[in-house]
């Protein structure tokens, strides 16, 4: 299931930049207070086919790290981000921009996956191992939030294929655009968010309820100042 979201984040924006929070940061907390209402959402089946309900909210970040070749986005997991401010998580993502090398999850990712990918079926394999293995998933959590940055110098969504995460969120940034509130037309920041959810794991009523969490979160900026 993909939803393509709207979002006026114009007062929580107004909040952040005074404070040492990143918009990043910001969004990624607000997924993971929204996931921990309404855990089904990153629920996944094992190896027996059963549902397994993630202990923590665990996200895969990606991090635009700089290496000898060039850039590099490198899969960084915030742990346990459902209990973590918006500014002990910028400060982490800012470390692992700094310091590559500080991301044990990156390194693993990085190291598996660039070995396994000479072999594709290797890499097939592993993926179906992590998808359903409990010990893996620690390690790669649950949900996904990635940026596909401005299209185009404005803003926009991003339609991805499904990846083993029972979870994805992509930002596809923030735009001033006309915006109707109490009636009148007014001009607002307005954050772009697509919404990916695995139908074979999450019904539609879990997949509805956690959307409209993440608004109410994102739109009045619950998480700042916590």
């Amino acid at each position: 299931m993909h939803g393509l979201v709207q979002l006026d984040v114009t007062e929580p924006l107004g909040r952040l930049e005074r404070s040492d929070g990143s918009l990043t940061a910001f969004v990624l907390a607000s997924v993971a207070r929204a996931v921990a209402r309404h855990p089904d959402v990153h629920a996944y089946r094992d190896f027996f086919g059963r549902l397994v309900v993630h202990e923590s909210v665990d996200i895969a970040l990606m991090i635009e790290v700089e290496t000898e070749r060039g850039p590099f986005p490198l899969a960084h997991v915030v742990v346990d981000a459902a209990n973590r401010s918006v500014e002990d998580i910028t400060a982490e993502i800012r470390r692992v921009k700094t310091e590559p090398r500080r991301s044990q999850s990156g390194r693993w990712l990085t190291t598996l996956v660039a070995a396994l990918g000479r072999i594709p079926i290797l890499l097939a394999l592993f993926y179906w191992i992590v998808a359903r293995s409990v010990a893996a998933r620690r390690r790669v959590g649950t949900v996904t939030l990635t940026s596909v940055g401005m299209f185009l110098g404005g803003s926009g969504h991003g339609i991805g294929v499904q990846t083993i995460m029972p979870l994805t969120v992509l930002v596809g940034g923030v735009t001033e655009r006309p915006w109707v509130v109490d009636d009148e037309i007014v001009v607002r920041k307005i954050l772009d968010l697509t919404v990916t959810i695995d139908h074979t794991t999450v019904d539609g009523g879990p997949a509805a309820r956690f959307g409209a969490t993440l608004r109410e979160l994102l739109e009045a900026g619950g998480v700042l100042g916590e």
